[in-house]
């Protein structure tokens, strides 16, 4: 395995306060070191990598991604998906468990993680399904799943509507330290609405979703939580009126947390106007003071970290009429710069706040930091990002390296985006010259 010789990025690593130009050092797929900027000898180095005027961070985690293996290898699969993971920045991914079959057994959590050995491009680990076969009837066996290496759990996709086995499922889920990630959504106030309940819905003659199928779920499962004490997340928050009943929570004590995707913190429900599939999506686009809701939330700690939610689909299941096209877009690839966007450009974090939301925030939650990873302390993986905070491109086709081209970002320019991802200390991404020392 290669040494690895960073010099002179702004290395910014959130877990331990770092923040300054310096060099790093990965040996054997570990840091080696990080140490002030010329103070490490080239020689013994076989690569040398120049981030100046870069930022040199923990290899970013995304805690929500859908990669479709096993059962639906025609939209993606943990070759592609993570091939998209890597040229996103992504080190990290941790798929969902809406496959076919659903991943609710421990000898299925085995396939996902043997397949991610032979065939995946950056680490890979599963979310087991909250109920056998995601049907919300019966709890899977939570316990032995966790054993068998799940970093959570949820019927992402679905809901766990059942009150009683949710109060189940967060008794079940407390002694193993695992989140209980929950896709909010009272399906009684959803049945055959495409979008979100608005102008816009009503202008196009389709059917709404109103926010408050996603608030209803959240607090009564809060509610549910208080004399549990489970760890609770919340999956792709859309609602202001969500924002809050986690802010309140969390003010209480309770161990709640909730993530935000890109296009909930930039794209509206107009993003769907001409009956737009590829800005279809579950939790649906709402209004402007969603958006600005949930970046208040980013920027006030309610809302801890931050998910993609990728969710690739094939050209022609998108090409049908909006109502029967399936929801989901494509994020691995395009992410970073819109995160930078919605959060940094318009004032409501800096570079290391968004850098701690995609490195130890959700390493955090998925007990990863345990496996030293979201961070560049020394003697942990060598998993880095380096990310060009100033390069402007353009979204297009070519840019997005999954099977998914479903995305309403087709054709935006951005500013910000990783030239160089480190895995293990294998340069999976080299968009600067890696060169000799």
């Amino acid at each position: 395995m290669p040494n690895i010789l960073i010099r002179g990025g702004r290395v910014i690593d959130p877990a331990s306060g770092a923040d300054r130009v310096a060099d790093v050092a990965l040996a054997d797929g570990k840091v080696a070191a990080v140490a002030p900027f010329a103070s490490l000898p080239r020689s013994p180095a076989d690569h040398v990598i120049d981030a100046e005027g870069c930022l040199v961070t923990p290899g970013l985690i995304d805690p929500h991604v859908h990669l479709r293996e096993p059962g639906f290898e025609d939209k993606e699969t943990l070759a592609t998906g993570t091939r998209a993971a890597v040229f996103g920045g992504f080190t990290t991914v941790c798929c969902m468990p809406n496959t076919s079959p659903a991943l609710d057994l421990p000898e299925l959590l085995g396939f996902i993680r043997e397949r991610a050995r032979e065939t995946a491009l950056c680490r890979v680990f599963p979310v087991a399904a909250i109920t056998k076969g995601r049907h919300g009837e019966e709890l899977a066996e939570l316990a032995l799943m966790a054993r068998a290496g799940a970093v959570g759990f949820s019927d992402d996709g679905d809901c766990v509507g059942s009150t009683a086995l949710m109060a189940r499922a967060l008794a079940d889920a407390r002694p193993t330290g695992l989140a209980i990630m929950q896709h909010a959504q009272d399906v009684t106030l959803t049945r055959g609405a495409p979008m979100h309940a608005g102008v816009v819905s009503a202008r196009l003659g389709l059917a709404g979703w109103p926010r408050v199928a996603e608030e209803v779920i959240v607090e009564r499962d809060i509610r549910l939580n208080r004399s549990i004490g489970c760890r609770y997340h919340v999956q792709h928050v859309s609602s202001e009126g969500t924002v809050e009943i986690i802010r309140r929570a969390r003010a209480d004590g309770q161990p709640i947390t909730g993530e935000a995707s890109p296009h909930h913190l930039l794209l509206t429900d107009e993003a769907c106007d001409g009956y737009n599939t590829a800005a279809k999506v579950n939790p649906p686009l709402r209004e402007w003071r969603d958006v600005r809701a949930l970046r208040e939330g980013v920027a006030d700690g309610t809302i801890t970290l931050l998910g993609t939610d990728h969710a690739p689909h094939t050209a022609d299941e998108k090409l049908l009429p909006f109502e029967e096209a399936p929801f989901g877009l494509v994020g691995l690839d395009t992410a970073l710069p819109l995160y930078a966007e919605a959060l940094v450009d318009s004032g409501a974090i800096d570079w290391p706040r968004l850098v701690a939301l995609l490195t130890i925030e959700p390493a955090r939650l998925c007990g990863l930091d345990a496996l030293g990873l979201g961070s560049l302390a020394l003697g942990g993986p060598a998993d880095v990002t380096i990310i060009d905070p100033g390069l402007s491109w353009t979204v297009a086709e070519a840019d997005l390296s999954g099977k998914g081209r479903n995305t309403p970002f087709l054709g935006r320019a951005v500013r910000g985006r990783a030239v160089a991802t480190i895995v293990a200390g294998v340069v999976r991404l080299a968009r600067r010259p890696v060169a000799a020392p």
